[in-house]
């Protein structure tokens, strides 16, 4: 066993998190059972929101590329789960209007099919491999969301390794290109899941709460629903920051009798 396996899980990735914003469906549905669709009314004005107060939405990648660099203070991350095929009709057009990009996470195993897995609730189409290649010729990040929509936490490690390295070599494949973003279908992570899609080569994988695992491999998000207006927000963006500054201190080695770090 090499030494990194054997370090805690906030050794898998140390630094803190920007924030990234959730999203699910953009749509007009009667029923939202599960209270993750958008209206396209409604994201709108969520874009336009982050325009006038001086931000700009971005893809995981571009966002953790800027985060090297110093300069991710005015970003915000903006993630599509489950590769609903209304990303490219509904949010695509917003997000290109505000020069904003963004990462769509999508199922190879199920594309051109529909959400299945939710029991309840409206059946939605899912994007095509034709309409995911072309997306990705457009600039828009792909990210796998594992094969076929499976929670990854307390799997086997030979099917961890499956929803994992295939998801990846399946997209890669289809977009001709790297695929360096996981996203933990229904938020479900732990330790060997974490340490399964570090291993498969992915430079991230996006969770949803801020957890022990917390870091480049667990990153949290903000859900975003349709009640979301610009005092939601502002108020979600709040206590992002203060989970991090509470994770901060959690992580922080302790002060020697001289108050001096160790």
């Amino acid at each position: 066993m090499d030494a990194e396996a054997c370090l805690p899980a906030q050794a898998l990735a140390p630094r803190l998190a920007p924030w990234i914003l959730m999203y699910h469906s953009v749509a007009d549905e009667a029923e939202d059972p599960y209270l993750l669709t958008v209206s396209p009314e409604r994201f709108a004005e969520q874009m336009d929101w982050l325009y006038r107060s001086g931000r700009r939405g971005v893809s995981v990648r571009e966002l953790l590329a800027a985060q090297a660099r110093g300069r991710e203070s005015k970003l915000v991350g903006l993630t599509f789960d489950d590769g609903y095929a209304d990303f490219a009709r509904h949010a695509v057009p917003v997000l290109r209007d505000h020069g904003f990009t963004a990462t769509a996470y999508v199922l190879p195993d199920l594309l051109g099919a529909c959400n299945h897995w939710d029991s309840e609730g409206p059946r939605k189409q899912l994007l095509t491999a034709q309409q995911v290649v072309e997306l990705a010729e457009s600039g828009w990040e792909i990210g796998s969301h594992g094969l076929g929509h499976r929670a990854l936490a307390g799997l086997a490690p030979d099917e961890l390794e499956r929803q994992t390295r295939e998801s990846r070599r399946a997209l890669e494949d289809l977009v001709a290109g790297p695929v360096s973003g996981f996203c933990y279908p229904y938020g479900a992570v732990d330790l060997p899941a974490a340490r399964a899609v570090r291993d498969a080569g992915y430079d991230y994988a996006c969770a949803i709460d801020h957890s022990s695992l917390t870091g480049r491999h667990a990153l949290p998000r903000s859900y975003v629903g349709d009640r979301d207006g610009a005092w939601r927000l502002r108020a979600k963006h709040g206590r992002h920051r203060w989970r991090e500054a509470v994770t901060g201190l959690r992580w922080a080695p302790p002060r020697t009798a001289a108050g001096e770090r160790p």
